[in-house]
Formats: C-alpha cells, structure tokens, sequence
C-alpha cells in the first residue's frame, strides 16, 4: 500500500508530498491541470515493481526509464521534466506501508532515456496494478496485446497491459464468493454477464436471450464490462490497486452510481482505488456512500488541483468539506444560478 508520493519537478503537478489513503483516493480538478500525469505515474512505478524480475540498480533503471517512457509517450524522458530555464532536476518517490516496497528515481531536463535510482525496492510488489483508462478495452481483446508486442503502434502502453489483464481466467476456489458479490450490481446494471469465448478469445455479454458480440453493446455498458472483468479475474482482490481516469466518462447518471457503488466495493476488499475526476455527480454520489454506516471506516483522501495565478496548486483532506477549490462544484452552482436567470425572462 503508499502512503506517501513526493514529487519535485514532475510535469505540471505542484511540488511537494501526496498523503494518500489505504482506501479511496480521488483527484478532481480542471482539465490540463496534471489529474492523469499523477494516475500514469502511480501506475508506472508500481507496475515495475510488480513485474521486476532483477531489482538491481541497472536494470531498474532501465525499467523505470522505458516504462515511464511507454506510457507517457513523451519524445525524451526530460520531456516529462516541469517546464522551466535553464537544466532542471525530476525526483520522485514513493513511501509504501512496506518499507522494503518504497523506491525513489530522479531524472533531468537532459535525460533521454535515463533514470536514476535513489532507493530502489528491496522486494516485488504480490499484485500487479489495473490502469483503466477513459475509455473501453473489452473489444480490443484478444488482439491488441500481439500487435502492441510486435509492432510500433502510438498507443500508451497501459493500454496493452490492461487487456492483457483481461484476458486472464477468471477466479476460481474460496475467493469466488467475494467475486460473485462484487459482480451482483454490474451484472444487474449490464443485463448480463460477460463471457469469454475460449476458442477466440473474444468477449461478450451473455444475456437471456443469447450473447452479443461487445462491440454491439453500448459503450458505457462495455466500461462495467471491463470492470467486471478484473474483478472475475481476481485483479481487483486483496492488496491491488486500481487506478481509473473519469470512470464517468460516456456513462448516464443511472451507470455512474452503479460504478460508485462498485468503487467503494471494491476498496473494501482491500483494494487501493485511485481516481481522477471532472463530475460533480460522481463525487457527491461517492461522498452519500462513504457517509453508509457500512463504509464509514473505509479510509478516504480527497485532492483538488488548481490554478492559482498561472500556478497549479494542491489541497489535499480526509473530508471534502475541506477542500476549498472544487472548481466543478463553483461551475455547477453558477451553471444554476444562469438557468434561474434564463427561466426567468
């Protein structure tokens, strides 16, 4: 589990240290203001400390350099250095509940492809992190892992990870009664349950009525399918971490409170939920639910980026009523006063 981030000169995002929680994290703000930069970086060091197989000094070097590298796409790693004069200096690290888990890397304007370790992991990490991104990956199975792997494609690579996640079989033996429950309200809100055909590899929803190939069903549809997914695979059980950009996005109000109900679920099993978010709707619908006498001891962080004065800014809480640049909830408001005014003439 981290329980700290530190950064310095990382992209856009503020200097200074991420406090974060065993449970729910959620990071809102505007647009361009560094949400994903912060999933992605999450993402990326956990990833290599869940696939090291050396964790030397050189080769996690390397690992943290490509993967940086992969799913960033920047043109050199000193690309990803904060924009300033003159050769600056990139340091991050993360503090893990497992002192022997905690690593810190450092790079320059200058960099190309090189990372410097600071402190490097002493052991791997049990379970590897889901990234899911804005949009849908079930109907890029099974093919998109084989054409990523042997070809040069601009895709970031948390997509390949993430459907190669997918397709792994799904769990079996005591853990599955916690999988069925988990999958109770997405198989409610999809109609369905997803299906794998084992020949293909391909995915469907098996309704009733018969299954349907997944690029027919509804796009939003197809989100809680791939959620579903991960946690009938046994991904989103005990100690992972799921890390997801706007969960909200192409979904209806009546999608986005199953998703939130499935969110804090699944950070009641003992998962480390990380999330970045736009919707006023999805954060209230999150905040009613961690209020449910049964999830008032999950643990929650609440962080709000936001420009000050051409400078990004980071406020940080265990309540939300503490945060003050909830730009959204300003927007939202105003959005109401204008429609009051427009009614009225």
């Amino acid at each position: 589990m981290i329980e700290k981030l530190t950064l310095k000169n990382f992209t856009t995002l503020p200097n200074g240290e991420w406090t974060l929680s065993a449970g729910l994290n959620v990071v809102v703000g505007e647009n361009g203001l560094g949400k994903t930069h912060v999933l992605k970086l999450l993402y990326a060091l956990l990833k290599v400390q869940a696939d090291a197989r050396d964790l030397s000094k050189s080769a996690l070097e390397r690992a943290y350099a490509d993967k940086l590298l992969s799913v960033f796409r920047p043109e050199t790693l000193g690309r990803l250095v904060k924009r300033k004069q003159g050769r600056e200096r990139c340091e991050i690290a993360l503090s893990m509940q497992d002192g022997k888990q905690s690593c810190a890397i450092a790079f320059a304007t200058n960099a190309k492809s090189q990372v410097e370790v600071l402190e490097g992991p002493g052991t791997k990490l049990p379970r590897s992190p889901a990234f899911l991104p804005t949009r849908e990956l079930v109907t890029l199975c099974p093919w998109f892992v084989p054409l990523y792997d042997n070809y040069h494609l601009e895709f970031e690579e948390t997509w390949r990870d993430t459907v190669s996640l997918l397709g792994n079989p799904a769990l079996k033996g005591p853990r599955a009664k916690a999988v069925t429950r988990l999958l109770a309200p997405l198989e409610a809100a999809m109609g369905g349950n997803v299906a794998v055909d084992k020949a293909t590899g391909r995915f469907y929803l098996q309704l009733a009525e018969g299954r349907m190939e997944m690029p027919l069903v509804a796009e939003g549809l197809r989100k809680i399918a791939m959620l579903a997914r991960l946690i009938s695979t046994g991904t989103l059980l005990e100690q992972g971490y799921l890390i997801w950009d706007e969960p909200e996005t192409n979904l209806n109000p009546k999608l986005i409170k199953t998703i939130a109900r499935s969110i804090v679920a699944v950070a009641m099993e003992g998962v480390q939920v990380f999330i970045a978010s736009h919707s006023l709707f999805l954060l209230r619908e999150l905040e009613m639910l961690l209020g449910e006498k049964a999830n008032q001891k999950l643990p929650r962080r609440w962080f709000a980026l936001a420009d000050q004065d051409g400078q990004v800014i980071l406020e940080q809480s265990g309540h939300l009523d503490d945060i003050r640049s909830l730009v959204m909830l300003d927007e939202e408001l105003a959005q109401s006063d204008r429609f009051l005014e427009w009614e009225g003439d």
